[in-house]
């Protein structure tokens, strides 16, 4: 057994063939840098076919694996490998940056939970308040290259942070976070949100 991370978990996700994928505010495990992110072998054992090389200059907080098994990261990050990559990103199957999907200037806060949809398009939660300057209170979709779904429009959105998401068999989003209303109706810390 080796000393595992040097900080918290953030975030987990298995992969179809059982590899697992971490995220946290760690920097090493087993006193190897990883840099926030790492896949482990089902023994627990480090994937060193994974290699993301510098890896991420912040924390990640959300991991989510697409149907093609790239990666989407969320969290507190500004950059990635030196690339500027603003609090969302998406990773090949190696680690390595997908250079496809382009997020821009990206979020103005930190992302706390990535949701991928049937279709493909990325439900994103945090506490920010644009993307690439448009206004988006607490909840944003991203199309599948990273630009912003504007058909998706939230309107005046959460009045405070939101922290958590899911996404139910319907297709509707379920948020959950400190605030009190979205778009100006009273909803108290929990909201479901229609997929427009």
């Amino acid at each position: 057994i080796g000393t595992g991370f040097d900080d918290g978990v953030r975030s987990i996700a298995v992969q179809a063939d059982g590899k697992i994928l971490i995220g946290g505010t760690f920097i090493t495990y087993d006193g190897i840098t990883v840099n926030h992110i790492i896949r482990l072998n089902t023994d627990g054992s480090r994937d060193t076919s994974f290699d993301m090389m510098a890896g991420f200059d912040g924390d990640i907080v959300s991991i989510n694996i697409q149907s093609d098994g790239k990666i989407i990261t969320g969290g507190t990050f500004s950059s990635f490998n030196g690339i500027s990559r603003i609090h969302i990103a998406r990773l090949n199957q190696d680690g390595s940056l997908d250079t496809s999907f382009d997020p821009g200037s990206g979020f103005d806060n930190y992302v706390m939970s990535t949701n991928i949809q049937t279709d493909g398009k990325i439900i994103s939660v945090g506490y920010f308040t644009s993307f690439n300057g448009i206004s988006r209170n607490g909840i944003a979709r991203l199309n599948q290259d990273g630009s912003l779904d504007t058909s998706f429009d939230p309107g005046a959105g959460f009045d405070a942070l939101a922290t958590c998401g899911s996404i139910a068999a319907d297709g509707k989003i379920i948020v959950g976070g400190n605030f009190l209303s979205f778009n100006g109706t009273s909803v108290n810390r929990i909201a479901r949100l229609n997929t427009d």
